[in-house]
């Protein structure tokens, strides 16, 4: 059950989240396969680039359970957490998450960003190079795919650092370089400068993307763990833009 102060927490951001005016929201995309009845035929074949790499372009909506618990399909005790990393996971939930950073207006983690309660876009076009996901009311995204390595050295951001390579029909993205401050959801799961993320995007047919995140960091957790997501194309429709401005939840946030 969420408690109270963890929901002001999570959903600070939607409260706080100023839309704007509705904008082709209902404009049919002529790329997008039909059924008889001119609906968007999401059951269609995966579309293919020119190269013959699945293209993943689309707008997608997560599941927003994974942005509350990451964890939510696992059993208790399934995550392998060091002892440190199963410290700071009670202290957060024994706070209530009142520490949450995304009720601070402050930028998601690249799990969150993925389930949160909006859609986000994938632009992925022939020969670019790199792979963009846009989001509303969150910073773009770039996975590098012209087959640079990951930074030596990389600077400590919010975002890090990614670059994919494809296996087959699975595009696979390492990403490092995080700042630790990130929370992998608002329940709390932590992460340090250690993090390593590895993501795969499988996309089933039209309407269907597989995803799946592998989490690596020493300091929280003894070993890599998997989640499995199922993300869905929103058709004929475009982002919003979306504002975290003028915050007046923290000082009600009640945790302990």
């Amino acid at each position: 059950m969420v408690k109270p102060a963890l929901m002001l927490a999570g959903v600070g951001l939607g409260l706080l989240v100023v839309p704007a005016p509705a904008q082709w929201l209902h404009y049919p995309d002529p790329k997008t396969p039909r059924t008889a009845d001119g609906k968007a035929n999401l059951s269609a074949p995966a579309p293919r680039r020119s190269d013959g790499k699945p293209d993943l372009s689309g707008i997608w909506m997560g599941v927003t359970k994974y942005m509350i618990n990451i964890a939510a399909d696992f059993k208790e005790g399934d995550v392998p957490f060091t002892p440190a990393g199963a410290a700071e996971y009670k202290r957060r939930r024994d706070t209530e998450s009142k520490d949450d950073p995304s009720a601070r207006c402050l930028p998601l983690s690249l799990p969150e960003k993925n389930t949160i309660t909006s859609p986000f876009k994938i632009v992925n076009a022939d020969g670019f190079g790199e792979i963009l996901l846009l989001f509303e009311g969150q910073r773009p995204r770039q996975i590098f795919t012209d087959g640079r390595p990951l930074p030596a050295d990389p600077a400590a951001s919010w975002d890090g650092y990614s670059i994919g390579r494809w296996e087959g029909d699975d595009l696979v993205v390492e990403s490092i370089g995080f700042n630790g401050k990130e929370w992998l959801d608002i329940n709390g799961h932590p992460v340090t400068e250690a993090l390593h993320l590895t993501e795969r995007y499988h996309r089933k047919d039209f309407g269907r993307l597989s995803y799946d995140i592998t989490i690596e960091d020493r300091n929280m957790y003894a070993k890599p763990w998997t989640v499995h997501e199922e993300l869905h194309l929103l058709p004929d429709t475009e982002l919003l833009e979306q504002v975290c401005e003028n915050n007046l939840d923290v000082e009600h946030l009640v945790g302990k």
